[in-house]
């Protein structure tokens, strides 16, 4: 990134054409991968909606338009995923797949890093189940 204040990460990773990437991934390494079991299942049988409102909310999280807001208003992560029993092995089969599908789609590391640490803070707080 040349100048921090005006190129938003967003551009920074490729826009567009990488969040699809990223998401795409995501929601591929999820239905396929033994790690992500507890995850894929609290999800519905489809993902396209899933990876629709993803896309959307990276979109509008790294500095892109705001699709999420703009179609579902304030995201209110937490309180929308009330309704599905997240514990920690789901937390950490969704970070195996965003991690994985970030290193895929995002070249720079340094990129890698600035956004994988509040997704993972993020994830952690989404827990709304022991163990």
């Amino acid at each position: 990134m040349d100048d921090a204040r005006s190129t938003t990460l967003y551009d920074a990773i490729g826009g567009d054409t990488t969040v699809r990437l990223l998401t795409r991934r995501f929601y591929e390494i999820m239905d396929s991968a033994p790690e992500a079991a507890a995850c894929r299942a609290v999800h519905p049988p489809s993902l396209a909606g899933s990876e629709a409102k993803l896309y959307d909310y990276l979109t509008g999280w790294l500095g892109g338009p705001p699709l999420y807001t703009d179609k579902h208003g304030h995201p209110m992560l937490r309180r929308r995923h009330f309704g599905a029993s997240i514990g920690a092995q789901e937390v950490e089969g969704w970070l195996f797949c965003f991690n994985t599908a970030l290193d895929e789609t995002v070249v720079h590391p340094e990129l890698r890093r600035i956004i994988l640490e509040p997704v993972t803070r993020l994830a952690h707080h989404m827990q709304n189940q022991e163990g």
